[in-house]
Order: C-alpha cells, then structure tokens, then sequence
C-alpha cells in the first residue's frame, strides 16, 4: 500500500475519533464530507489513469477530487483577497516544488529525504506566509505539486522529448496527498504556535466562528 493511502486511511481514522476537529471547521468541512473525499480518492485512486490526449493522462482520484475539493475550498473563501492569496500561494508552492525537484537526485538509493514531504513542508509554509490560512495551505499544497509537474513536463518537451505527463497517477498521487495534507497540518501547528506565543496569558481578543470559518474579534464592552 502506497504512502499517500496509508496518510489517508490514519487521517480517516482520526477524522472518525474526532480529532482535528478545528482544522475541519476552518476547512468548512463537515465529518461526513471530509471522510467522503477520502473514500473518493482512495476507491478512485484504484482507476487507471484517464488519457486527455497527447501525453496527458489524469488520475481521479490523485487529481480530480483533490482539485474539486480545492475548488470548493476556494469558493468557501471569506474574502477576494484570500482567494487571491491562495492562487499567488499555488504558483509560488508549483515553483518551489518544481526547484526541489529538479535539484533532487533521481536515484531512490541517494535520497536522503523522501521530495513529497518536501513538497508538503513548502506548501504548509508558503500558504502560511500568504495569509495563514489553512484553506490557502491544502489548495497550494495540492495546486503546487501539479503546477510542479506541469512545469517540469514543458521542460522536457521543450526539448522534443517525449513524456507522459500524468497528472496525479503513480508517484505524484502520494505527493498530491501528502502535500495537501501535511500543508494544513503544518500551517495549523504554526498558526497555533503564533496565536499562543503572541496572546501569552491573556485571554484571546478574538472567537472562532464556525459558520465563517475563521476567528472574529469581540467587540469591546461598553
């Protein structure tokens, strides 16, 4: 079982015992609806790839749900402005990603760190800077890899080599989930700590709502 199913399964199990109960809610996303893209992307991981013609095939399960669930994530942005942090979050993840790639070596045997965890560290920190926003973190983290890959496929053909560019099929379908994942967790753990580290031992100013998914502050009592 590949790694990305193996991230998915725990994150399923957790979702089912109630942890990460916070990171959904500023998702927007309920238990059903998160444990139901999971089951998507695993059931529909299983389907070969889908060929879009040339040397395109896409993956439903490794590209096209994780893409809908951007792209739901992304009209259940609060503000225009987040949304446009979240693209400008994607292309600069696509770029780094694209760096890592390029400049890690391609033998399994000298490869210190596995690259999909680097992928997901990039995103989790890229989207952190871009807004801190954890919807901002899961879109780069999983908009960035495929940019990475679409990047690095015109490279190659450029250079009249022929390659199939498979958009979340075979390795990129464990670097699209660990990516998208592990962004948000990382960008939850650093926005905790920052929260933490600048109230100190005051009481919070502000207060989670559910419905908007981000924290309000309180107005002063008169």
């Amino acid at each position: 079982m590949s790694v990305g199913r193996i991230v998915l399964i725990i994150t399923g199990l957790l979702v089912v015992f109630g942890a990460g109960q916070r990171a959904l809610d500023r998702l927007r996303l309920n238990d059903r609806q998160a444990l139901l893209c999971i089951a998507l992307i695993i059931a529909l991981g299983f389907v070969p790839d889908i060929p879009l013609g040339g040397n395109v095939t896409v993956n439903l399960g490794g590209c096209v749900i994780p893409l809908l669930l951007c792209g739901y994530l992304f009209v259940r942005a609060g503000t225009w402005k987040e949304r446009g942090r979240a693209i400008a979050a994607s292309l600069v993840t696509g770029v780094v990603c694209y760096i890592i790639g390029r400049y890690t070596a391609d033998e399994p045997e000298t490869i210190v760190f596995d690259p999909n965890y680097l992928y997901g560290v990039a995103g989790g920190v890229v989207a952190y800077l871009f807004g801190r926003s954890r919807r901002a973190a899961f879109i780069a983290g999983v908009a960035g890899v495929l940019i990475a890959d679409v990047i690095a496929s015109a490279e190659v053909w450029s250079q009249g080599i022929e390659q199939t560019l498979a958009l979340g099929g075979a390795g990129a379908y464990d670097a699209v989930v660990v990516s998208g994942l592990l962004a948000v967790l990382l960008s939850e753990l650093i926005g905790e700590i920052a929260e933490r580290a600048a109230r100190g031992r005051q009481r919070p100013s502000r207060e989670y709502s559910i419905e908007q998914g981000e924290f309000l502050r309180k107005e002063r009592e008169k």
